[in-house]
């Protein structure tokens, strides 16, 4: 999908349970890495439960962020909404039950409104760094170096996708 005059900004939403470590700092690192990217439009984060809603993102995820320059970035925790399907390209999971748990929620809402109401890829965001199926494993309940291996991941996987979406160097496969 590699972007023209007349082709709108892809938009982009990272997904994993809680929305407070993985996701945003997806979100961070990616809204860092395309912040003068005209091709690039919304960028956000959601959680699949809504167990940490209205928090800003972990401590340990932002102090990972901040100590690879990505300064600034505010964030509240919210859960995946039925419409993030529509006003989204891309919803990008972080693991396999993310993906999952995604995959049935557009499902329903295809089922109950059609295919229009939900026209979003949903992927996992793994597979954008070079080996299909790699998943962020959860650091909240670790130590602080699992968030750390999180950024290299999600490092990894922007780029992967601005390659593989943004400038069409690769195929992606949905």
């Amino acid at each position: 999908m590699a972007h023209s005059g007349a082709q709108k900004p892809v938009s982009v939403l990272f997904v994993c349970l809680g929305n407070i470590c993985r996701s945003p700092m997806a979100e961070g690192v990616f809204r860092s890495m395309t912040k003068a990217d005209t091709r690039v439009g919304k960028t956000d984060s959601a959680g699949t439960g809504a167990y940490h809603e209205g928090s800003p993102p972990d401590p340990r995820t932002m102090s990972v962020l901040e100590e690879n320059g990505e300064i600034g970035y505010d964030h509240s925790a919210r859960r995946v909404r039925n419409a993030d399907f529509r006003d989204f390209d891309y919803v990008l999971a972080m693991d396999q039950d993310n993906l999952q748990d995604l995959s049935r929620l557009q499902k329903r809402i295809v089922k109950n409104s059609g295919a229009e109401a939900a026209p979003a890829k949903v992927m996992l965001f793994g597979d954008f760094g070079g080996r299909q199926g790699e998943e962020v494993v959860d650091p909240y309940y670790g130590a602080r170096d699992g968030f750390t291996i999180a950024y290299e991941q999600m490092t990894r996987f922007a780029k992967g996708f601005i390659e593989q979406v943004l400038e069409g160097s690769g195929q992606v496969e949905l």
